[in-house]
This record gives structure tokens, C-alpha cells and sequence, in this order.
């Protein structure tokens, strides 16, 4: 008997890899926990700077819109928190909430399409 040919993979295969989007599908799934449990969210952006050294270059894009999710949604938060003080905050954080899901579920279904993000360091949705 003879073995089968192996051919090595192509560019196109690798970058849908599912294994190497794994963490990144984590990331977003924890920021999504992040609502309920809070401290999900710091997990995630610490696993999302871990990742982005080593990934691909559509992957990075990835890393990088978790990550300016994370700290957007900070800057959110403090300055709802603070413009809670005048009652105009709680718009500010209720903004904040769906700014958040919407981005992150469209980086969902850019990673599950093996795509990369579009515009990862973008302020809206």
C-alpha cells in the first residue's frame, strides 16, 4: 500500500482555522459573561494581549477590537458613573450597555466567518 499524498495547507485554510480562533471566540463569550460577572471582562482583555503577539494578521485585528472594547467601555462607564450625578449618566451607561453587546456580537460573526474585524479601533457600532 502507499500513503496518501500530503500536501501542505494553504494560506485560505490556515486562516480559517478554527483551533487558532478559539481563543478569541473565548474572549468574546467572556465579555459577553462580563455583564453578570463582572470580573469575566478583565480575564478576557488579559487574555486578548496574551494572543495578539502570536496570531495571524486577520486574527490580530480581533485582538486589538477586544481590547478597545474593554477600555472603551471603561471610559464609558466612569464617565456615566460620574454623570449619574445629573441623571443624564444613566443614558450615558445604558448607551454604554448596547454599544458593547452590538460590538462584541459583530466580532462574533466576523471570527465564526473567518474574517478579520473592519475597523477595530472604531467608536461606533
Amino acid at each position: 500500500m502507499s500513503e496518501p499524498e500530503i500536501t501542505p495547507p494553504s494560506e485560505s485554510s490556515i486562516s480559517t482555522n478554527p483551533n487558532e480562533r478559539g481563543n478569541a471566540n473565548l474572549i468574546y463569550i467572556l465579555y459577553l459573561a462580563g455583564l453578570v460577572v463582572g470580573i469575566t471582562s478583565i480575564v478576557g482583555v488579559v487574555m486578548a494581549y496574551m494572543g495578539k503577539d502570536e496570531a495571524p494578521d486577520w486574527l490580530k485585528t480581533h485582538y486589538r477590537h477586544q481590547i478597545n472594547i474593554f477600555w472603551k467601555m471603561v471610559l464609558f462607564s466612569v464617565v456615566g458613573i460620574v454623570l449619574s450625578l445629573i441623571l443624564i449618566g444613566v443614558l450615558v451607561l445604558l448607551f454604554a450597555l448596547i454599544w458593547y453587546i452590538v460590538r462584541t456580537v459583530k466580532g462574533m460573526q466576523a471570527l465564526s466567518k473567518g474574517e478579520p474585524y473592519p475597523d477595530p479601533s472604531g467608536w461606533g457600532f
